[in-house]
């Protein structure tokens, strides 16, 4: 007897959960600063700042704004987390996993 493929969402691994989190994420970023750069071809661990993806400070705010208004909360520029949810595309997508309101 074979078992019933599901395709609720919420029955997927948290791994696969951040992994689609991490390419979504990638897409807004790739649209919001309209770079040069395919979202599928942004390494995970990468650094988003300076050396790796090469975002400057303007470019971190503006992520910042759009990951705010697309999951319903704020990232602050006073949060003394920022160097580590902006320090790669993984960490913002787990920080975003746990705040996010929508």
């Amino acid at each position: 007897m074979s078992t019933p493929l599901t395709t609720d969402p919420s029955a997927a691994s948290p791994a696969s959960s951040l992994e689609a989190l991490e390419r979504e994420i990638a897409i807004m970023i790739v649209e919001a600063l309209n770079l040069e750069v395919a979202p599928q071809d942004i390494d995970p661990e990468a650094r988003l700042y300076q050396e790796g993806l090469g975002l400057d400070s303007i470019d971190i705010l503006e992520v910042a704004l759009v990951v705010s208004k697309r999951y319903g909360f704020k990232l602050r520029d006073d949060d003394q987390d920022n160097v580590r949810i902006f320090s790669s595309l993984r960490n913002l997508a787990r920080t975003v996993s746990e705040r996010r309101t929508k």
